[in-house]
Order: structure tokens, then C-alpha cells, then sequence
């Protein structure tokens, strides 16, 4: 296994980043930030990113349908959008929340959506048919995050009130409430088999547990600050950490243990994320910066496996980290601050990307809706007249920013 590095760090944002999730069929990488704005960085080198207008406040989390053709997003402007990802900038606004919206977060086949609120509620809603299906009410704070299952039959969420939930989405009850947290809990999700759920916490603490045991399986106080963020590998096998104390850790799942500190954010980290088949990982920051970071994690061992299952809407469960290692003591592992491998990247020109930036909304001055013909992101070309699309764009504002390409 092969260190981790930091592959290409992107600017564009112009406030913290909140939020971060990879296309799944295409080489994009979508941030949503605190100005406002979700940013699509296209990581072929030297292509243009897309800045998309139209939340009213903080861009609170993203996530891509699982075909990859829209993208959903969450904001404290009360308010869910749907986009479609095509120059005219065109988004569904779902409105049913009566607070901030924290999360969002697609079913496996991409019919469904859940979002989490400072409202107390969980809400379901059908993509297809753009509406409100029903919602979940027994959190006693705010939610700050939710999310589907593998196989979409069952929903996590976590928040304020110190607690995991686990609800039946077919029943629409909750089927059991983990509350032995220290604090907080700040974002919580499954790994790629939908066997266990993992957690972080404004305690600093990471936990895992078995939903086949209802068991806490593993505990890990790694941070010196509030952990924000968390991914799993598609592997199961490892799962990466976000704090506010300005690192990004990784665990090996299956020793137990911290193996890997990387540096490199100027303040806290807000939002880690895989990609889809676990060869890269971004993270954000209040630093406003994205950056790329090459995984390395296992590249043989695993890399056949998740191409064999990637097109399957639910795939074969992969291997558990108790069914690889039965010999582990799994009961409880808490794993308190080992010192792992410390990698300290210099940000440098070389791995600067400032793109140049397609900016779109969909409002006209009027705020009234246009309906301008539809171009996809991936097939746009570079115009004559730099300052303007197209013609066709005219109702919408939307200009290219002339930067600074990678320095190679």
C-alpha cells in the first residue's frame, strides 16, 4: 500500500466549503460553500469549472443521483434544489422544511431523497414527481444529517439531541436510537455493504457500529477538535475523518487503528469525501479550498471487485471487516490517539488550479424563469466572445472568468 498525496488543490469558492461529492459517471467533482454557490470542477486538467447561482444562503450539503444527471442540494435558505446539470443552470426547488436544511442524500435507484433540518424532521422526498412523501419527527433538536442505505430500505440520521436513529423506510418508524454519544453528532452515514453505520461527533469521537448486532463496534479519539465529516472507503475497509482541527485522518478498519495524518488545510475541514471507486478523496475547508488527494489505499486487492459490482443497482454485499478478520476482538475497540504516518503536503503553484469559471443562474433580472436551449456541461467548447456564452444565454447571467491555468 502506497502513501496517500495531495493530487491538485482547486480555488473558486470565496467562503468556507461545506460540502463535496464525486459524479459517478463523470470525472466531476461537485462543493458547495457558505457564499452561496455549488462549484462542478471537471478534473481533466485544464478544463473549465461551473459555478452554479441560486440558493439565498449557506450551501449546506450536495450529492449526486446515482445515474449522475442531476445533483441535489441543501441550504439554510430553507429550501432543496435539484439540478440539472446543463448550462441553462435549471433547478426544482423543494420547499417543505421550516429551518436550515443540513443534508441530502439520494435513494440507490434515485427515486426517493431525504434531507435533514434544524426543524427536528427528517423528510422523504419523490424525485420523479418533485414532491414531499412523508417525514420523520422524533429527533428532539436539530438534524444534522441524514441518509439512505445501500438498498435503500433503511434511513440514518443523527444531530443535536446526542443520537443516531435508524428508521424502517417501509414502516416509516424508527427501529432503534443509538444514544451513547459523548456530544453532538455531526454527520453520520453506511458503508458500501450497509452492515454498519459510522458517526462523528463534536466530541471528537468516531464510532462504528454493527447493524446486524445493534452493537458499537469500534470507537476511535483521534482529533484534538469536533469531527466534522466522514467517508468510507467503497472498500469497507477504511474511513477518513474531517476536523476542526485542520487535519484529515485515516483509519484502517480492519487493525484498528489511525494510520494516516495529512495537513494541508489553513483552518478547519468541514466535508471528506470518497469517489466512487475509492482512487481519490477531496476535502474542504473555511480555508475556502478543495483539494484533490490521490488515495493509493489497497489498489490491486480491491479495484477488480468494485468495478465487477459498480453497475449494479444493489450489489453484492463486499467483504465485512469482522468477516475478513473474525479473529479481531470487535466487541468494543477504542483506539485512542495513535501517532500514524504524518503527511504534511506543500500547497504550492504546481498543484494550483484556478479554472476558468462558467458562472450560471437561472433567474433574469426579473426573477422570472427562462427556458434558454439546453447544452450539457460536458460537451461545452469555447465560444468566439469569451464575455458571453451564447446567445441563447442571454436571460441568464452567465460569464467566463479569465484566470490562470495549471502551472505544470
Amino acid at each position: 500500500m502506497d502513501d496517500p498525496f495531495l493530487e491538485r488543490h482547486f480555488r473558486g469558492h470565496k467562503d468556507a466549503v461545506t460540502c463535496a461529492d464525486f459524479n459517478p459517471n463523470q470525472n466531476q467533482l461537485a462543493t458547495g460553500s457558505v457564499d452561496r454557490t455549488l462549484m462542478i470542477w471537471n478534473l481533466a486538467p485544464k478544463a473549465r469549472a461551473f459555478r452554479f447561482v441560486g440558493h439565498q444562503d449557506t450551501v449546506t450539503g450536495l450529492q449526486f443521483s446515482p445515474s449522475g444527471r442531476l445533483l441535489a442540494s441543501s441550504s439554510k435558505d430553507r429550501t432543496v434544489r435539484l439540478w440539472t446539470l446543463s448550462l441553462k443552470g435549471e433547478s426544482s426547488v423543494l420547499k417543505g422544511h421550516t429551518a436550515a436544511v443540513r443534508s441530502v442524500s439520494f435513494s440507490h435507484d434515485g427515486y426517493s431523497l431525504v434531507t435533514a433540518s434544524d426543524d427536528k424532521s427528517v423528510i422523504v422526498w419523490s424525485v420523479p414527481r418533485r414532491c414531499y412523501v412523508y417525514s420523520l419527527s422524533q429527533h428532539t433538536n436539530w438534524v444534522r444529517c441524514a441518509r439512505f442505505s445501500p438498498d435503500g430500505r433503511l434511513i440514518a440520521s443523527c444531530g443535536d439531541d446526542c443520537s443516531v436513529r435508524l428508521w424502517d423506510t417501509s414502516t416509516k418508524c424508527c427501529i432503534n436510537t443509538f444514544t451513547n454519544c459523548g456530544g453532538s453528532v455531526t454527520f453520520v452515514d453506511f458503508n458500501a455493504s450497509g452492515t454498519c453505520i459510522a458517526s462523528s461527533g463534536d466530541d471528537s469521537c468516531l464510532k462504528i457500529w454493527d447493524l446486524r448486532t445493534n452493537k458499537l463496534i469500534q470507537h476511535y479519539q483521534v482529533h484534538n477538535g469536533g469531527s466534522n465529516s466522514l467517508s468510507f472507503h467503497p472498500s469497507n475497509n477504511y474511513l477518513i475523518s474531517g476536523s476542526s482541527d485542520r487535519t484529515v485522518k485515516i483509519l484502517d478498519l480492519l487493525e484498528g487503528r489511525l494510520i494516516y495524518t495529512l495537513h494541508g488545510h489553513k483552518g478547519a475541514v468541514i466535508t471528506v469525501a470518497f469517489s466512487r471507486l475509492g482512487d481519490h478523496f477531496a476535502s474542504g475547508g473555511t480555508d475556502c479550498q478543495v483539494l484533490l488527494w490521490k488515495t493509493n489505499f489497497d489498489r490491486k486487492r480491491y479495484r477488480d471487485v468494485l468495478l465487477q459490482h459498480s453497475w449494479r443497482s444493489t450489489p453484492d454485499p463486499l467483504p465485512h471487516l469482522s468477516d475478513i478478520h473474525p479473529g479481531t476482538p470487535h466487541a468494543h475497540l477504542h483506539r485512542s490517539h495513535p501517532t500514524g504516518i504524518q503527511i504534511n503536503p506543500v500547497v504550492t503553484n504546481t498543484l494550483s488550479y484556478d479554472p476558468e469559471v462558467v458562472e450560471v443562474s437561472r433567474y433574469h433580472h426579473d426573477n422570472k424563469v427562462r427556458r434558454p436551449a439546453r447544452r450539457n456541461l460536458h460537451n461545452y467548447s469555447k465560444t468566439q466572445n469569451r464575455h458571453c456564452l451564447c446567445s441563447t444565454c442571454c436571460f441568464f447571467l452567465c460569464q467566463l472568468y479569465e484566470v490562470p491555468q495549471i502551472v505544470t
